[in-house]
């Protein structure tokens, strides 16, 4: 395994215990890390139920963390790893931050952004899915099988 992909993967788990954090909460179980230089500058998990706001997805929150830490809106040479392929809303968003590079584990196939056209994403920035997807993808379905 080249260091990109280790790289790559272990942002991914970073990623995917924030979605484990939200699944013991009862959230959807969607988690996102950027990083910065190597460094993570913000964590996040939907908290959509505990904060009662539809807009807390792991992405947004995660955006606003980063800025934060970062000092300013743009997130220029910044990679978000989530689990989940992100909305429109939450794509929008990271559009107009400009982050660098979306990763993203499992394909959202009934809301994730690359079902739309054009796309929301800037078109600079680079979209790599698929790194751990499995596991990813099965926390949702583990999610909603228990709410069914």
């Amino acid at each position: 395994m080249d260091k990109i992909d280790f790289t790559d993967k272990y942002f991914m788990q970073q990623a995917y215990k924030e979605a484990r954090e939200a699944f013991n909460k009862d959230e959807v179980p969607v988690g996102a890390v950027i990083v910065s230089k190597g460094q993570i500058v913000a964590r996040a998990h939907n908290l959509t139920e505990t904060l009662n706001d539809v807009t807390a997805h792991a992405e947004m929150l995660a955006i606003t963390s980063a800025a934060e830490t970062l000092g300013g809106k743009y997130l220029n040479n910044c990679t978000l790893y989530v689990t989940l392929e992100p909305c429109a809303m939450c794509a929008g968003a990271l559009s107009w931050a400009q982050i660098s590079r979306i990763v993203y584990a499992a394909p959202d196939e009934k809301r994730g952004f690359s079902r739309l056209t054009p796309s929301p994403i800037h078109p600079k920035t680079e979209v790599v899915s698929g790194i751990m997807a499995e596991e990813c993808s099965m926390l949702v379905k583990e999610f909603f099988g228990k709410k069914r």
